[in-house]
């Protein structure tokens, strides 16, 4: 039986394409729902234009059951994956998908993780530390924001003279080639 992952999103994007083409074809992981919180999110562009059906839900609607369960077993979800989605996840969701839902951080967990640290924010701080590498960590999404368990990490090599968009840059090629690897092996192991 094919597991089905939803994928949620709040920016671009580009992690979301980037699953959805890895998974094209695959017997076992398709991705059928991409959500999202915001409607003007160009993930949701780049869903409709790979054939994906995509959902806005207010931040309302995310923190209802009765919206958000139906929507998810309409398209039959057994895993969630979030892909640069910024509010967090309800309690009942996490409930209902005990270790099946796995966020992607764009730094080394347990540095640089929690409220406020998303994005470009995450890049800044990892500068001004003077930090000399960076990396993705991948881990199981808790009530406590960035940090659930560690499912997998990756690291990149700063120079000093690296800015926070060469930053940003380096940390994106390991999630582009790792993420959906992570997402594959533990999807198919839960």
């Amino acid at each position: 039986m094919k597991k089905n992952i939803a994928i949620f999103v709040s920016g671009s994007g580009s992690n979301c394409e980037n699953l959805i083409r890895y998974f094209e074809g695959s017997e076992q992981i398709a991705t059928p729902l991409v959500v999202s919180n915001k409607p003007d999110a160009y993930a949701l562009v780049r869903a409709y234009e790979l054939g994906i059906p995509a959902a806005v839900v207010s931040k309302a609607e995310l923190n209802n059951p009765e919206v958000m369960l139906p929507l998810l077993h309409k398209y039959d979800i057994h895993f969630i994956v979030l892909a640069g989605f910024l509010p967090l996840i309800p309690d009942f969701l996490i409930a209902a998908y005990p270790r099946k839902i796995v966020n992607l951080h764009p730094a080394l967990l347990p540095k640089y993780g929690g409220k406020g640290m998303w994005g470009h924010h995450v890049h800044e701080a990892v500068k001004a530390a003077g930090e000399t590498e960076t990396g993705m960590t991948v881990h199981y999404v808790t009530p406590v924001c960035d940090g659930g368990e560690i499912i997998a990490q990756y690291k990149v090599a700063l120079s000093p003279d690296d800015t926070v968009d060469d930053i940003a840059e380096k940390e994106h090629q390991l999630e582009m080639e790792y993420f959906p690897k992570v997402v594959e092996e533990v999807c198919l192991k839960s």
